[in-house]
């Protein structure tokens, strides 16, 4: 069990993560629940990864390392009337903190990098922020550019449907989230009576997968990672259904037999 203890010296937020041996570690202006792991296990892990040169295997060796962690909504903190916090929590995660906890890693050497990724990644020009933060699958593609691309229209090919969503509004008018403005935003997706061999054949170990809806407002509901095993494909997700409740893979053809389509967005130079 990890305990964090909070100080407020005059202006200055600290925090003190403490892990289950007793040791320490003071970080600034966030709240960082490391789970089981302790940073030095975590350092180890993005030290083994960053000697994979492949993207989509350097991918795949870090999301398995939280195979079989619980699934738990709402970490992140703060809203339009409460201050947004930095917040990791690799104890528990949804499927959106998931992948991102997994593309800061990847593009990092040591924890304290990792912590620096995770807010350029999470935050729009990486200010903490409420109005700032990525609450969209497809805002990765628009203000993550130089590290996400979306693919989706190259593996969906001639099967590739475009519509306008306009992010945030549900169709009664009222939004999703109080205080973040509409996007209109033109979302490419792959319906799934059109994932064939070919599209399968074009998706790669490490891309990003968004579960499209065809609710108003919403781009995806749902994300996870493409992982290759063999002659099949799966699906890497930090899973709420019942019988799960944790990061699993499921395989991907079976999954997607009652989902609208895919949004595929992948990372750079993968």
């Amino acid at each position: 069990m990890r305990l964090i203890i909070f100080l407020f010296p005059v202006s200055i937020f600290l925090s003190i993560v403490i892990d289950d041996f007793g040791s320490a570690s003071e970080v600034k202006d966030g709240i960082f629940i490391l789970g089981s792991w302790t940073e030095k296990e975590l350092n180890s892990i993005m030290e083994q990864s960053s000697k994979i040169q492949d993207v989509g295997g350097r991918i795949d060796f870090i999301s398995g390392k939280f195979l079989n962690t619980e699934y738990e909504e709402s970490t992140l903190v703060g809203d339009i009337n409460h201050p947004e916090e930095l917040v990791i929590n690799l104890g528990g995660m949804d499927c959106f903190t998931y992948i991102d906890y997994v593309e800061a890693m990847q593009l990092s050497r040591s924890y304290p990098m990792f912590v620096d990724n995770i807010q350029r990644i999470r935050y729009q020009s990486g200010e903490v922020d409420f109005r700032n933060r990525n609450h969209f699958f497809t805002d990765w593609a628009v203000y993550n550019s130089a590290d996400i691309v979306d693919v989706t229209k190259e593996v969906g090919g001639q099967g590739t449907r475009t519509v306008k969503k306009f992010l945030n509004k549900k169709e009664d008018g009222t939004p999703y989230l109080p205080g973040i403005p509409v996007k209109e935003r033109t979302v490419h997706y792959i319906p799934s009576k059109s994932i064939d061999d070919k599209v399968i054949g074009r998706l790669k170990t490490g891309d990003y997968i968004g579960i499209y809806t065809d609710k108003g407002g919403l781009d995806v509901s749902h994300t996870g990672i493409l992982i290759r095993k063999g002659d099949k494909v799966y699906l890497r997700h930090a899973s709420s259904r019942k019988d799960n409740r944790r990061v699993v893979d499921e395989e991907l053809l079976a999954y997607m037999l009652d989902k609208p389509g895919l949004v595929v967005l992948r990372p750079m130079n993968n």
